[in-house]
């Protein structure tokens, strides 16, 4: 069970960073410290699934959430791929006509 999700960060940390090969390392180094900090969990340890999806979670981020940007001139290009979360603000909008507050103020009043 932990080897498909240490596998499946893996690629998603491929597809997040492609062609930034500084980045890929760092994201590499971090994904083996981790799975090594939990390497002698027993199969039976209550923490082991909660790590595991863990690990499945932050695959899930890497590859839905994560876009790469290059300026070029004064423009940014983004990389979008396939697995991209696209989508509106309407994910993010509260119910009932609630608006978002940040320290006791709106948005609007800043």
């Amino acid at each position: 069970m932990a080897l498909p999700a240490y596998r499946s960060l893996l690629r998603a940390a491929r597809i997040a960073f492609k062609d930034d090969e500084r980045v890929l390392t760092a994201a590499r180094s971090s994904i083996r410290e981790g799975f090594l900090v939990n390497a002698s969990l027993e199969p039976t340890n209550p923490e082991l699934p909660g790590a595991i999806k863990h690990a499945e979670e932050i695959a899930a981020i890497l590859r839905q959430n994560i876009v790469q940007g290059k300026k070029e001139g004064d423009i940014y290009k983004l990389r979008i791929h396939k697995d991209t979360e696209r989508g509106d603000n309407d994910t993010v909008k509260f119910p009932n006509g609630q608006t978002v507050k940040i320290d006791g103020k709106k948005c609007s009043d800043r």
